[in-house]
Formats: structure tokens, sequence, C-alpha cells
């Protein structure tokens, strides 16, 4: 099962990550709704961290309910309260058990139950042996009860197909009618003609591919890092032409800028006054803090990735020889680093790289009017 609510906590520093779902907990005879706290590292917290083991104990006990009682109080702390009317539930303390073993095992990118009776499946597939069918059943039946229905993802069949294999010819296996039937070895021979085609259907899905192109960029990231160069510029500066900062003379809406930081520092500013010191700055570092000592526009939140965009595409349709530098990184993501701003760019782990996807979309579109893709 894919982990979808996430959430973490962190232990002596360190982020361990989990995931969560609804439960009941019986306190003092009411049954209170609460999240269900499950971690990568094996721990529970259902009111209090529990190992594996002491949650299957809280699930034994009652504690962590999975039977709710006709006429029992309930409660959802600061929502809601309400007694038990016709009440329908759909896990034993087992099933539950299972599916939190499950979330354990994905959380820490292992195969759970079902993707190891799978494998179970294949080895089986290579040496048809009754140990190795064995195995199988014995995975099979490690996976919760009512998932396994679920564990070839195929609507129509079911699990069927895994049940022949579990059962073998000339056993008896159950119908969805009820009826029951000894598999024959057509039957056996279908369902391993089935696991067959499923194998090369993922083959085939894996090498695929998409229509759009790939999902991820192509060949590692290009890290365009905030370099101080004390002596100037490198007389070959590389992809550093790519930074804001680097001189290349520009010119919108009438206004000569020395570099894209002092264009874009200049519109950020309400008053025309400032916004001509700004242009006039020595250094991008010293345009930027003029606009950090004046008052910004109202609306600079608002139009702020416009206005970048805008400048971008200025430098390099002024400025050839750098949009050359800018479609020799491919389709690799750009990580832009800006000390102080994790908006534009990004700092280890963090940051919106607002930068990065800006030149990438530049990217695209000088390759596109290089190549005559646009209408």
């Amino acid at each position: 099962m894919a982990i979808r609510k996430r959430t973490w906590r962190n232990v002596d520093g360190e982020r361990i990550e989990g995931t969560w779902r609804h439960a009941f907990i019986c306190n003092g005879g009411t049954y209170f709704l609460t999240d269900l706290l499950i971690y990568a590292d094996g721990m529970v917290d259902c009111w209090g961290l529990e190992t594996l083991e002491g949650f299957a104990g809280k699930l034994a006990s009652g504690w962590v309910a999975t039977d709710l009682p006709e006429g029992a109080p309930a409660s959802a702390h600061h929502l809601a309260s309400w007694t038990f009317t016709e009440p329908k539930t759909w896990l034993t303390p087992q099933m539950l058990l299972g599916e939190v073993r499950d979330d354990i095992d994905n959380l820490n990118g292992r195969p759970d139950s079902t993707r190891r009776c799978l494998a179970a499946v294949d080895v089986f597939r290579q040496q048809p042996t009754e140990a190795n069918r064995a195995a199988v059943r014995e995975a099979y039946e490690a996976i919760p009860e009512h998932l396994r229905r679920y564990a070839l993802g195929d609507m129509d069949r079911k699990d069927f197909p895994l049940r022949v294999i579990v059962t073998g010819p000339g056993s008896p296996i159950e119908l969805w009618d009820g009826d029951t039937v000894d598999v024959t070895k057509e039957m056996h021979a279908s369902a391993m003609e089935y696991f067959a085609e499923r194998e090369r259907l993922r083959k085939q899905y894996d090498t695929k591919t998409p229509a759009d192109g790939p999902t991820e960029p192509v060949g590692s990231s290009v890290h365009l890092s905030q370099v101080v160069f004390p002596r100037g510029w490198p007389e070959n500066p590389g992809t550093h032409v790519l930074r804001n900062e680097f001189p290349a003379p520009i010119v919108v809406g009438g206004l000569t800028c020395p570099t894209i930081a002092h264009a874009y520092w200049a519109l950020a500013v309400a008053d025309e006054h400032r916004q001509a010191e700004i242009l006039g700055a020595e250094t991008p570092y010293d345009a930027q803090k003029l606009a950090e000592a004046s008052a910004l526009r109202d609306d600079w939140p608002q139009v702020r990735v416009a206005v970048m965009t805008r400048l971008l595409r200025a430098k390099f349709q002024q400025h050839p020889e750098f949009a050359e530098t800018l479609m020799a990184t491919g389709a690799t993501r750009l990580i832009y680093t800006e000390v102080g701003s994790t908006f534009w760019g990004q700092q280890g782990s963090e940051g919106r790289n607002w930068m990065g996807r800006l030149l990438e979309l530049t990217r695209s579109e000088l390759v596109a009017e290089k190549l005559s893709v646009l209408p």
C-alpha cells in the first residue's frame, strides 16, 4: 500500500519518517477517534509510543479498538461525541497489524507483504518445485487477508491466478460464487502464463519512454552557485554567465541596466529617484542594499516572478553568446543558490529555486525558437 499521508518525529535531531491513519482508542469505556502514527523505526504512537510488539499487545487488549460495541459512547476531541448505532468495522486486529507492518516496510523502502509474495512467485516460475510453492503460499498468507484480492492490481481476476499457484494442480480452490473445484493442469498452466505476460508487460512499461518525454531531467543537475571573485570575473566564466550578478548589460523599458540584479532591484522600488540610484550602484550587492533600505512596490510579491522572467528573456536575447551557454545545459535541472533567499534559490534541501526554474523556462524558449518549433 502506497504511503500517502506523511508525518515525522525528531529523535536526537534526526527526522524519523512516518505515516498516519485513523483509529479508535478505547479509554475508560469511551471510544476516541484519533490518529495512529506509524514510524519508520518501528514505533507506533497510539496515545503513547509503542514498539510494534507493544502495539500488537494494545490491539489484543482492545486499547486500539477494531470492535465497536453497539451503544458504546464515542468522541472526537473538541469536535463531536456520539453513541454507536449498528456499527460496522472492516478490520480485525490481525488485519490492522498486517497493514501497519506493511506501512513500516514501505517507509523504509523495503518490499511489503504483497511485493514479497510476488517475488516468491518469480522464484517459483523459475524453479516450480513444491518447496518454492510452499514459500509462495507462506508469503501469500502473510498478506493481510483483506488485501490479498488486490495483490495483483487486477480488478477483473483479483488474486485468482495467485491462488491457483498457491493451491497447485489436484487441490481444491474456492471460486467467487462459493463453489469449490480442483485446480487442473490447464488452470495452472494458464496462471503461469498470466504471470509470464505480467512480467513482459512490466518490462515493457519500465523501458517505455513517456510520450511527452522523461519525467525527470536528463543528466546531472547544474549547480549555479553564488561565488564572489575579489579580483573580478574569470576570463572563462563558464556557467557563471547565467548568474544575475554577472555583468551583462541589458536595456528594458528604456532603462539601461548593468546586470539583471540591478534591473530587478531598481524595478522593485517605488521611488523613481531611488531607482536611478540603484541602477548606478557600483555592484549588484550595493544595488540590493539600496533597495532593502527603500520602500518596495506594494504589488511586488505579485509581479516579481513576471518581472524576472522578462529580464531573463531580455538578457539572453541581447547576449546570444550567453544564450548558447544556457542552451548547452541541455535538459538538466538548474539549481540556483541565492544567499538569504529561499524563494529565488535553494540551499541544501531548502528553497523554492524559482531562479533555476525560470532559467529552465527561458532555456526551453530559446531552444524552441532556435529550432522553429513554435508557430
